[in-house]
């Protein structure tokens, strides 16, 4: 039911902007997909693991059908679409399409948590990191090695909520984006390249809903794009990479970490300025709220694994108890 929606919202969203779905598959015949097979070296929660990269239900580079995990990327080398599944306990088969299905197999290891190392971590150093840890062996820290896609995506998602974010990116990315090569179960775009985003026009982002502060950090990220991405790669560890995130207009300590995470999986960064983590962390550790500079007291127990602890603390299931209202988004498209 939530594909058969999503799908239905794209299609709405698209005819009252002009852009209408053609009854005939545009996708090009890219032909028979290339197939690789992974073999972990230790336990995997395919589903946990990748599907962290996914930008909400509605998110257009992301599909689950069945057993399948579907991600539409923007590689080096062109877009491209790769199929995932666990055919065996222990067996991971990929299969993908278009001009960027070589980058996108060699890449599947790393989406699925291969280069997560977990050396020097103790988990027992607190009894609910511990039982978390020992009950998903198989949580692994994702990276996708996209630092503009993920860096795009943490700046739609700054100070609005989930739910606003998310809507945003999924209209942006089908409106402006390409449709994904191969048999996908529905309609999959990729992102625009990072001279696409450079030319949204203004009337697109104000009608998916996207802030100007927002939009206009996008354009100006994309200007120097690429220099971004090459200076990100080359940082030789987190500090690093958040002095060259944190030096561009608008990217701030939040927008560097949660780029981090996604395109490196960096297990040590930590999105500071989020509305409820330093609350939820807090709670899980101590039973009571805390502030930013709280979190880090605590988290710093656990040097180098701190975005680590985070996750094994969303798959424990403590959460804080809600007690007041909930954020009434605004929608200033109608302005």
């Amino acid at each position: 039911m939530t594909t058969s929606l999503s799908r239905i919202s794209r299609t709405r969203d698209a005819e009252r902007f002009g852009r209408r779905e053609s009854h005939r598959d545009p996708r090009p015949d890219h032909g028979r997909p290339l197939e690789t097979e992974y073999r972990p070296r230790h336990p995997l929660d395919l589903r946990r693991t990748v599907l962290f990269q996914r930008r909400g239900a509605g998110d257009p580079t992301m599909a689950v059908a069945g057993a399948v995990i579907w991600r539409v990327s923007r590689t080096p080398a062109g877009v491209a679409t790769l199929a995932i599944r666990e055919t065996h306990p222990g067996v991971i088969r990929g299969a993908a399409w278009g001009p960027g299905r070589d980058w996108a197999l060699a890449q599947l290891p790393a989406l699925c948590g291969a280069d997560d190392d977990s050396s020097g971590f103790e988990a027992a150093r607190h009894p609910l990191i511990a039982d978390a840890h020992h009950r998903n062996p198989g949580l692994r820290l994702s990276r996708t090695g996209l630092v503009f896609d993920a860096l795009a995506c943490a700046i739609f998602e700054q100070k609005v909520t989930g739910m606003q974010a998310f809507a945003a990116w999924r209209r942006i990315v089908t409106w402006c984006g390409e449709r994904a090569p191969g048999p996908t179960p529905v309609p999959m775009f990729a992102p625009p390249t990072i001279d696409g985003w450079q030319h949204v026009p203004s009337w697109v982002w104000h009608r998916a809903g996207l802030e100007p502060p927002q939009s206009k950090t996008v354009v100006r990220a994309a200007r120097r794009g690429d220099s971004i991405v090459r200076a990100v790669l080359a940082a030789e560890d987190g500090e690093a990479v958040d002095r060259v995130l944190v030096s561009q207009h608008g990217i701030g300590p939040w927008t560097s970490a949660e780029t981090r995470i996604r395109a490196l999986g960096d297990p040590d960064a930590v999105s500071v300025g989020d509305y409820h983590l330093a609350h939820e962390v807090g709670y899980a550790l101590t039973g009571h709220r805390t502030d930013d500079d709280g979190m880090l007291g605590l988290l710093a127990a656990w040097p180098r694994h701190r975005q680590r602890v985070i996750r094994l603390i969303g798959a424990s299931g403590v959460r804080e108890p809600r007690r007041g209202a909930r954020l009434h988004p605004e929608d200033h498209r109608d302005r």
